[in-house]
């Protein structure tokens, strides 16, 4: 459920302010998956640490779904048979702080997921029924144009590989590290684009 923010988007600590995001606003399920937003958000994270991403693609993985939770019109659009684009919506809220290395994952990861369904046989099979649903609203899988036109965009592996840890992140029983472990990277990566 998205909701006020409590935490000031202008502070001179952006990586806080996110933090303090996923922690307040976070709490709710996941669509209709078996986990919070915020449980999401870090296996999806830890995921992408344990495969040995570097910070940008980790702090795209913990922070993609950031849309749902700054957009208002987002809260159950998709049962609504509505595209709140929140991949769209989460990479523009996020590249005040972040570069393309984390905006542009977080933009397609919704393109990767209709890529996969194209090239990939067996994944439209192994999405989740909340996947599936979202799939429909969000375009259905590409044509075998769109997936070439796909792969020539810039950050398109990363937001394949982004795309595999978010179906696998939706583990109720899995343990994860807090989100405050996860700073030093957002830390890192917002640092890249003031450099």
């Amino acid at each position: 459920m998205t909701a006020p923010l409590r935490s000031d988007e202008t502070s001179p600590d952006p990586v806080g302010h996110l933090l303090a995001l996923l922690a307040e606003l976070g709490g709710d399920r996941y669509g209709g998956e078996e986990v919070s937003q915020l449980a999401h958000a870090l296996q999806c994270a830890t995921f992408a640490q344990a495969s040995g991403a570097g910070d940008s693609l980790i702090a795209a993985a913990l922070l993609h779904d950031i849309g749902h939770l700054v957009n208002p019109k987002d809260e159950g659009a998709t049962l609504r048979g509505i595209d709140a684009a929140h991949e769209t919506v989460g990479a523009a809220y996020l590249a005040r702080w972040f570069g393309p290395a984390v905006t542009a994952p977080v933009a397609q990861h919704v393109a990767a997921k209709r890529y996969l369904c194209q090239v990939e046989d067996g994944y439209f099979e192994r999405l989740s029924e909340e996947s599936v649903r979202s799939l429909a609203v969000q375009g259905g899988p590409f044509t075998a144009a769109e997936a070439e036109a796909f792969l020539s965009r810039s950050q398109a592996e990363a937001a394949v590989a982004l795309r595999r840890w978010d179906e696998l992140a939706k583990d109720p029983t899995m343990l994860t590290p807090t989100l405050e472990d996860f700073r030093p990277v957002l830390e890192r990566a917002e640092r890249r684009k003031r450099d």
